[in-house]
């Protein structure tokens, strides 16, 4: 099949590698030259994936027959309504749909409306004053996020990257005065205390095929320390759950998402494509944190890095409103780790020279997924964003960690990783918070 890959960053790099590996053609668009992307595809074109007509005039230029539409961004754009106006069928919500996304006032008034559980307590506002308002009224610390988009890192936190509500009230005043998110609506909400983790899973709009959990970490230090990020790495075990989250946890999670789509089904935005649930663990019971309309990044490279089965016909059969499941798991953990430009979070360190010795970080076994990285005559630079990820398998967490540590003495510049992600020593931590969380809300963990 021909397949357009829409998006030129580690998880549209997996993507097309998992693709790649199956009776498939691929082309892709992207913002920025991938190499990884570039060497998988037969051809290519250098774009803002959000231009929708220039990427469906590749689409047809090409032939392609299927399309995978990998960023937020162009889902937000309308790109999987034009591609499927124009014949072809688009794995990857229609614009209405991804709303679930980018609008988080829309998301939490969907699991309002249908009471559906796992909303805290939350008010959204068009205009500063009032947001001001209904913060002075709260008794406990809260959570201020813009409504739109912010790659991850608009939503600001009392307690973490706020010292007050007072300090919450300035920064709504920045939302709205800089267009932060878009600028037109904030969200407040209650802050919610626990651990965080992902669920995701295929949606042909009315069925789930869930995907092994992860647990992203998004703030830029070790330690959980810094400004929020894109996310800096991720893992998974072999069990497909967390030191932390049990069956049961896990279960009400998928229960609430397909509540969701239910939902979804019912207001005429059928969802079809990827849906991806942000959760945490509370002494309350899971509570959901965020909705996103595509596959995670990082998560998507530990659970796709597990996947077996034919990938395309589960992708194509979400999107054709008939899922197949013909997937399964590796019974592995992994850990994925990003390697970041210096400053990255606040003030990124752009076009900075990057050497990487691909061969001898494939001999360590770890794999290699390039990001945002500018290639050019052989010659690899930073942008503002994350550069590269890599990612190793094991048995158990720490042992996969090891395999990354011997890898990143292959990779040279001004970049950063976090070397906590997936330790030992992290795997006590999470194993202790859930054995006390379970204990609140009188659960076994």
């Amino acid at each position: 099949m021909k397949i357009l890959v829409v998006g030129g960053g580690c998880r549209e790099h997996i993507i097309a590698e998992r693709l790649g590996t199956e009776d498939n053609t691929l082309f892709s668009v992207m913002k920025n030259r991938n190499p990884g992307i570039n060497r998988l595809s037969k051809s290519f074109l250098i774009s803002p994936e959000t231009d929708t007509e220039k990427v469906r005039a590749f689409a047809k230029e090409t032939g392609v027959e299927f399309a995978v539409i990998g960023p937020e961004d162009p889902l937000e754009a309308g790109l999987g309504d034009v591609l499927e106006a124009a014949g072809i069928p688009c794995f990857g919500p229609g614009r209405r749909a991804a709303e679930i996304e980018s609008s988080k006032s829309f998301a939490r008034g969907l699991l309002e409306k249908y009471g559906i559980e796992g909303n805290p307590l939350y008010a959204s506002f068009d205009d500063p004053a009032s947001a001001s308002s209904y913060i002075d009224g709260c008794r406990s610390d809260v959570v201020i996020k813009p409504s739109g988009l912010t790659g991850g890192k608009g939503v600001k936190v009392v307690g973490e990257q706020l010292k007050s509500n007072a300090e919450a009230k300035a920064y709504v005043q920045e939302i709205f005065r800089h267009g932060i998110g878009g600028g037109k609506k904030v969200v407040v909400e209650e802050r919610l205390k626990g651990e965080e983790f992902s669920l995701q899973a295929l949606s042909d709009g009315k069925r789930l095929f869930p995907f092994p959990l992860a647990q992203d970490h998004k703030r830029a230090f070790e330690g959980d320390t810094g400004p929020n990020t894109g996310g800096m790495g991720s893992y998974s075990l072999a069990d497909g759950l967390l030191p932390f989250v049990n069956k049961s946890d896990r279960e009400q999670a998928l229960y609430i998402m397909q509540r969701t789509i239910a939902a979804m089904r019912k207001e005429g935005r059928e969802f079809r494509g990827l849906l991806y649930g942000g959760f945490m663990l509370t002494p309350d019971g899971v509570k959901l944190i965020e909705y996103n309309a595509r596959f995670a990044d990082p998560e998507s490279m530990n659970v796709l890095s597990v996947t077996k089965g034919d990938f395309t016909s589960a992708l194509y059969s979400a999107a054709s409103g008939e899922l197949k499941n013909g997937l399964s798991f590796e019974k592995v953990s992994t850990v994925c780790r990003y390697y970041v430009p210096h400053g990255y979070g606040d003030r990124p360190v752009k076009g900075s020279a990057l050497s990487i010795d691909e061969k001898k970080i494939a001999e360590t076994g770890a794999m290699l997924y390039y990001g945002s990285v500018n290639s050019d005559d052989g010659k690899l630079t930073t942008t503002t964003s994350r550069s590269f990820a890599l990612l190793a398998k094991h048995a158990d967490p720490w042992e996969a960690c090891a395999v990354i540590e011997r890898a990143g003495q292959f990779v040279g510049g001004l970049v950063y990783t976090r070397k906590d992600i997936g330790t030992r020593e992290e795997m006590g931590r999470k194993m202790a918070a859930g054995i006390e969380l379970h204990r609140k809300t009188g659960e076994a963990a």
